[in-house]
């Protein structure tokens, strides 16, 4: 049996468990989606998700709504 082609989509720190289980378990993950970075602090320094990094980290690929 073929397995489902999976979009992922979230971005708050608690999305990345729900996105390593999906790769632990060998799941066909053909993107992740989540925001895009933003300005955050004093210094106004980009900012970008827990998922996003998770996402690079395993070289799935990713979009980001401008």
């Amino acid at each position: 049996m073929m397995k489902p082609r999976i979009v992922f989509m979230g971005t708050p720190e608690f999305a990345v468990a729900s996105l390593d289980a999906l790769v632990k378990a060998e799941n066909n993950i053909v993107g992740v989606i989540t925001a895009p970075d933003k300005p955050a602090g004093r210094g106004m320094k980009m900012n970008t998700s827990a998922v996003k990094r998770y996402a690079e980290e395993h070289s799935l690929r990713l979009l980001q709504p401008e």
